[in-house]
């Protein structure tokens, strides 16, 4: 079998408008641009201008003939490079087949729900509309060439298995541009014994137009490499082997010893080329002619070899698995090289370890464009994240600083789902920033703190009797706070511009809320004129349209004096940012039981619930001995009067 593995644009058109000498390495005949009176077909028909055959292309390794679905250009229509010209139906999938060249479509050989073989010539184009007609005249000629190319086909059909015992894909060069007739192989992306899926990016290759990713067409594993990195072979010469199964690979190494294999030339298509044929058996044998055991050796050195008249079968091979290289050939030709042992131990190939051979570039396409934007050596970046080392995009980018480095994956237990932190910058909501605009205004207000531990043991059991009707802790803080404020009302003023202090009558305690995406405090009013019941009803009433969003400006921005409780996080004591146009408020931890003295108890000890609370004022207007005064009686209220909440 014989596996062709551009990446999806490029297999997409493989052999469409492709030259003679490359379609041949594939089995396909009459693809490629015809010269002036050349004749087609032992010179049944003659061009008066010159034509463009688009042939049937191989969609897959597998594929033999396939079908047109749909052209998607008439005839007479202009055709650009690139184009999608028709869609072909193969052994695979329907695909779009795009055009390598411009000019106008003159003929449609194959029409739409026809079969053809692959590299049958199923349209022709013409360079200029004033060709059209001329070209059009001479089309069908075209109908001979699938029969001339099918027993071609058949007499390159490699033998099954290759001699290994076992099934086995060759992996080919591939023509990425119509006017490629060799690749250089950049870099390997799979090692020998390595699994390949189809889709996956195989090996990278330098032609003519581009480096550019080629990948697998089928599923299996890698088995041989034919042709190292650096190294070049026509367009259509083996460059690697794949197998089905993982086993195989051994097979294939144990077995004959493969060599990059060069396409066979086309079939003569006229008398003169037969004739020239004696010609070509009496020109030199090729050096790479031996008899024995197969040689591995790239086509680069092959080509080395014919060259300078060296036997391969004599050259001891460097590379992986003693494949013999372009440098082996030279260092033989100079008779420096070491000489091949009569017989080879055998011996395990060990596990390929990819350094760059000399002028390549192991990195891809884009993060050579981006490296030399940013002005950075690409190589200076070698070994990259990429397969083997390849240095990509996302490297220049990590070098630029245009992207973080990724931090490696903590391990999480059995069945827990791994820990996905947020990054980067999320933008404020619109009352997240009203938030931030308040907590700014405060840094330029004077503020100083209080601090006073309140026992709860009867404020608690307060609150255990008064829950079942729905009473909340909350409720309890915010009317006890107001009854101490009515004591001391200092503390329910704020400082006004004009330089006094701003008394307010309405006391009315605000509570902060944390709600999702924000903050908000809602307030009860006159907290100390209500009774608790209706203190209670009134808060769950304002959380429950805090949650939805539906509070009144009333309902949040009225507040005199604030509470911020974060005791049921089981925060002990904390500071509060004083809220603009605020005199105080009011930081709650949480309770905690602790052992106090008590000459009563038995052994002088006793067990008590105990909370700290911290005031934060302004002390524009507010002076510390107003803040302890107000948490004296605050602590009064909850330790030793708590009936007076339920007035």
């Amino acid at each position: 079998m014989k596996l062709t593995a551009p990446s999806a644009a490029i297999a997409l058109a493989l052999v469409a408008c492709a030259s003679l000498e490359y379609a041949s390495a594939f089995g396909i005949a009459g693809a490629g641009r015809q010269s002036v009176a050349t004749f087609r077909s032992a010179g049944t028909a003659l061009y008066m201008a010159d034509p463009i055959d688009i042939t049937m292309p191989a969609l897959s390794s597998t594929m033999k003939e396939g079908r047109i679905v749909s052209w998607l250009k008439s005839e007479g229509e202009a055709v650009s490079a690139g184009d999608a010209i028709m869609v072909v139906e193969s052994d695979k999938a329907d695909m779009d087949v795009e055009a390598f060249e411009d000019g106008f479509l003159a003929k449609i050989l194959t029409g739409e729900g026809e079969v053809a073989l692959v590299g049958a010539v199923v349209a022709v184009m013409a360079e200029s509309e004033a060709d059209i007609a001329s070209v059009a005249a001479g089309g069908g000629a075209a109908d001979a060439a699938p029969a001339a190319a099918e027993p071609a086909a058949a007499e390159e059909a490699p033998a099954e298995g290759g001699g290994y015992g076992v099934d086995t894909t060759e992996l080919f060069m591939p023509a990425l541009s119509s006017t490629m007739t060799e690749g250089k192989i950049v870099s390997w992306l799979k090692n020998v014994g390595d699994k390949v899926e189809a889709g996956d990016p195989i090996m990278v290759v330098e032609s003519d137009k581009a480096d550019m990713d080629v990948e697998a067409f089928e599923d299996g594993y890698l088995a041989a490499i034919l042709v190292e990195e650096g190294g070049t072979g026509t367009v259509g010469a083996a460059v690697g082997i794949i197998v089905e199964n993982e086993a195989d690979v051994a097979a294939v190494a144990a077995g004959p010893k493969p060599s990059g294999s060069a396409p066979k030339p086309a079939a003569a298509a006229a008398p003169a080329a037969a004739a020239a044929a004696p010609k070509a058996a009496a020109k030199k044998p090729d050096a790479t002619s031996y008899t024995g055991d197969r040689v591995i050796a790239s086509p680069l050195a092959k080509k080395r070899a014919a060259e300078a008249g060296v036997d391969l079968s004599a050259v001891a091979g460097t590379g992986p698995g003693g494949r013999i290289t372009a440098g082996d050939v030279e260092a033989a030709a100079a008779g420096k090289g070491a000489a091949k042992p009569a017989a080879a131990a055998t011996a395990k190939d060990e596990k390929k370890v990819h350094q760059p051979a000399p002028g390549v570039v192991a990195a891809t396409p884009t993060a050579v464009a981006a490296a030399k934007k940013a002005g950075i050596d690409v190589m200076s970046l070698f070994p990259g994240s990429g397969s083997l080392g390849r240095v990509t995009a996302d490297d220049v980018k990590l070098a630029t600083g245009e992207k973080k480095a990724e931090k490696p994956k903590r391990a999480v237990a059995p069945g827990a789902q791994p820990l996905d932190l947020p990054d980067g910058l999320t933008p404020f909501s619109t009352m997240q920033r009203a938030v931030s605009k308040n907590m700014e205004l405060t840094l330029t207000v004077p503020i100083f703190r209080v601090s006073r531990e309140i026992y709860m043991d009867k404020f608690d059991a307060l609150y255990q009797a008064v829950k079942p009707k729905g009473v909340s802790v909350s409720a309890l803080l915010a009317k006890a706070v107001a009854l101490a404020v009515e004591k001391y009302p200092v503390m329910n003023s704020s400082y006004d511009a004009s330089g006094g202090t701003l008394f307010k009558e309405d006391i009315n305690v605000a509570m902060a809320v944390a709600i999702d995406g924000g903050l908000i405090t809602p307030t009860l009013r006159n907290a100390n004129e209500c009774s608790i019941t209706e203190i209670g009803e009134s808060w769950r009433d304002l959380v429950d349209k805090a949650k939805r969003g539906a509070l009144s400006p009333e309902e949040y921005n009225t507040g005199t004096i604030a509470i911020s409780n974060l005791g049921m996080f089981g925060v002990s004591q904390f500071d509060a940012i004083l809220p603009p146009g605020m005199g105080t408020i009011l930081a709650v931890g949480g309770t905690q039981t602790v052992v106090v003295p008590d000459d009563s108890a038995v052994l002088g000890l006793r067990r008590a619930k105990r909370m700290t609370v911290t005031v934060t004022c302004d002390h524009r207007n507010i002076y510390g001995a107003d803040a302890a005064l107000f948490l004296k009686e605050l602590a009064d209220i909850m330790e030793n009067r708590v009936h007076v909440l339920l007035l």
